[in-house]
């Protein structure tokens, strides 16, 4: 079977800037979700406000919502594209912070990596402001839930099947 060609990769094998140039706009939107492991101690002074750092929920918040804004200036290769709408929740399931982070433009590329480096960056935020609380806080996983607008449609995280890849 011969191998699939790699927008990002030119003929000479080096990574190159995909060229959108004659795609249309379409309204896209993404959907991405990160887990920090804090435990349960860590946990009760994320609900209580007793960290030293302060508000962990809601600076994990903000700083999600302004990584989604810098996408293009963070990944290599990505397209800077006009955010229309970008947002952060993060709330205490148990001993994890769940993080769901999306993102929406009318663009000629997606918003994946918006929605991503938003659940990431706000998932760091969480580790950073608790992690003088305890050790062992993990992060992840950091996932794609879902998009939506391009050539290739919608796709969710529950629709994946043996065969059908991952977009």
């Amino acid at each position: 079977m011969p191998k699939a060609k790699l927008s990002h990769i030119d003929s000479a094998g080096a990574a190159k800037m995909v060229d959108v140039a004659g795609k249309g706009e379409t309204q896209r939107a993404a959907v991405a979700e990160a887990m920090v492991n804090v435990g349960p101690k860590i946990a009760k002074l994320i609900a209580r406000g007793g960290l030293a750092k302060g508000d962990v929920l809601s600076t994990a918040r903000l700083a999600g919502i302004a990584a989604a804004k810098r996408t293009a200036e963070l990944i290599p290769l990505c397209h800077n594209i006009c955010i229309e709408h970008a947002d952060v929740r993060a709330e205490l399931v148990g001993g994890q912070v769940r993080i769901i982070a999306s993102a929406r433009a009318t663009a000629k590329t997606g918003v994946e990596m918006e929605a991503l480096t938003a659940a990431a960056v706000a998932a760091l935020t969480v580790y950073d402001m608790v992690k003088s609380a305890g050790k062992g806080v993990q992060i992840g996983p950091i996932r794609l839930l879902e998009k939506t607008g391009g050539k290739s449609g919608s796709w969710r995280l529950s629709d994946r099947r043996p065969g059908r890849g991952t977009r």
